[in-house]
């Protein structure tokens, strides 16, 4: 998400004509929309994606879990 922001920021100061990057053509301005779409394919192919929402998946459900047994009055006590 970082090359993304980084692409989108490069490409606002491109057009609003700032010095500095204003020199610098466009394709190295887009560059960091190549790299989040490298990283993009990686992290899908390498089950980096799927291995976080997996994890958020499981505290959700230990979360759901320890609110029922507290419900029920049997979960760990509250000081």
């Amino acid at each position: 998400m970082v090359f993304v922001f980084l692409a989108l920021l490069y490409l606002l100061l491109k057009y609003l004509d700032v010095a500095w990057l204003s020199s610098y053509s466009t394709w190295w301005v887009l560059l960091p929309l190549a790299l989040a779409a490298v990283w993009w394919s990686l992290a899908d192919q390498y089950g980096y994606t799927q291995r976080k929402a997996m994890e958020r998946m499981d505290q959700k459900r230990e979360a759901r879990r320890l609110r029922q047994l507290e419900a029920m009055g049997r979960g760990p006590k509250r000081k």
